[in-house]
């Protein structure tokens, strides 16, 4: 007897893809096989579905605590499970940001209370809790340090190298890194003024703002030995390089850009600028390149809100940063549909690679034991990203009226069934993720 049992599915498993059953129990995958005389409370008919190990956004804002207005973790969350994620890792850049234990605490807290989806909690690096980073990085629940090398407001940014190497001193845990050279953004910007063209962006934040950067933090991994994580890694030189630095640092790139090119800056305006920026068709070559020779170890979105008033003043005064949470599957699978990548890899990127990469517990596969985390996905459907789809607050999406081949039907937290066919079911029953 099973609380839930998928049954004629289609499972992505380590191994391959089998026609197999799935039973679960007290939210946990307690068999595999053929169940045809099993019986469950609860039975969902995965015919000609695939059965996804529940897939994972490792990069997420959800602006909580900050302005409910653009988005906070329920409704970010509601988003995810929509567009079938089961858990998403939120950063630490909210107001007030997440930078102690009071603050991990309260966010553990709120999460229980409103998230629909499994969460875990990035802890940011200021040059106030340095000596604190150690003890914060293992407390419940974090998945990390995040450290804005470049590119951020407040105390949240350590861009020099005497702040960065104390920073990788103090703990053991992989860091994430966003990586842009702050000093070579502050020399450039008196050449742009506002309401110069978009497409400026990926001239000022260019090529080697990201590269000179990325630079820096693995020479000081290397004298460290502090493992890293380099976030949203945008460019074919920074892909390049960090090929010889396996051993110590793994890879993030973005669906933007594996998605879009500059020709985005003239379509979208202000929903195309984002940090670090879209490039040219060069780089998206270069990012799918390195997905296919296993170069890359996660793909996420970098979901972050802005009010449609911020995305639409003038460049270079519009609001960085675009939404992406609930569009990252239906745009990874017409992804999987167009050849450029198979279902396995897609799970490897956003399921077992956050897993590995973050020490997640009891996620990142389809395995007796492991937590009942599903993302069941129709890849005979094609749908086209509406707005009116959105469930986050702001609204809006840079993919609107993007077709996707592949879409994902049904989302299952711990064996819960939180999504089928675009309803949003029961309560939130996210919890706060573990990792080691």
């Amino acid at each position: 007897m099973f609380d839930l049992i998928l049954r004629g599915g289609k499972a992505v498993l380590p191994w391959g893809i089998e026609a197999l059953d799935v039973g679960v129990r007290d939210g946990h995958i307690a068999a595999m096989g053929d169940l045809r005389t099993a019986e469950a409370r609860e039975v969902v008919d995965c015919k000609g579905l695939h059965m996804l190990p529940g897939l994972v956004d490792a990069h997420v804002h959800l602006r909580e605590p900050g302005d409910a207005a653009v988005e906070t973790i329920g409704t970010g969350t509601k988003a995810a499970v929509l567009g079938g994620l089961t858990a998403v890792f939120d950063m630490p850049n909210t107001s007030p940001s997440i930078t102690d234990s009071t603050q991990i605490a309260w966010k553990r807290a709120r999460v229980e209370e409103t998230a629909w989806c499994d969460l875990g909690i990035y802890v940011g690096a200021t040059r106030r809790n340095i000596a604190e980073l150690a003890a914060l990085e293992v407390e419940e629940n974090v998945c990390a340090i995040k450290v804005f090398a470049g590119s951020s407001t407040g105390d949240l940014m350590i861009e020099d190298d005497a702040g960065l190497e104390a920073v990788m001193r103090s703990g053991r845990r992989r860091i994430a890194y966003h990586s842009e050279d702050e000093y070579r953004l502050r020399e450039r910007k008196p050449n742009y003024q506002s309401g110069m063209p978009h497409r400026m962006h990926a001239e000022w934040r260019d090529v080697e703002c990201a590269f000179l950067g990325t630079r820096r933090l693995m020479a000081l991994a290397r004298k460290t030995g502090r493992p890293a994580h380099i976030l949203h890694v945008s460019t074919a030189e920074e892909l390049e390089y960090l090929a010889d630095y396996r051993d110590i640092c793994t890879v993030e790139v973005l669906m933007n850009h594996l998605t879009q090119t500059d020709e985005a800056y003239d379509r979208l305006g202000g929903y195309a600028v984002m940090n670090p920026p879209i490039r040219d068709k060069r780089h998206l070559e270069a990012a799918w390149a390195a997905v296919r020779d296993g170069r890359v170890d996660v793909v996420g979105s970098d979901h972050a809100p802005h009010s449609r008033a911020a995305k639409e003043r003038p460049w270079p005064d519009c609001a960085a940063g675009l939404t992406g949470v609930q569009t990252i599957v239906p745009i990874m699978l017409d992804h999987v549909s167009n050849g450029r990548l198979s279902l396995m890899r897609l799970v490897d990127l956003m399921c077992a690679g956050p897993a590995r990469v973050y020490g997640v517990v009891n996620k990142g596969r389809l395995a007796v034991g492991y937590d009942a985390d599903f993302t069941l996905v129709d890849m005979a459907k094609s749908r086209v990203i509406e707005e009116s789809w959105i469930a986050s607050p702001c609204g809006w999406t840079p993919f609107a009226g993007h077709r996707c081949q592949g879409w994902p039907v049904g989302t299952i937290v711990r064996g819960h069934v939180v999504m089928r066919e675009d309803e949003v079911l029961g309560t939130p029953v996210g919890r706060p993720v573990a990792f080691r």
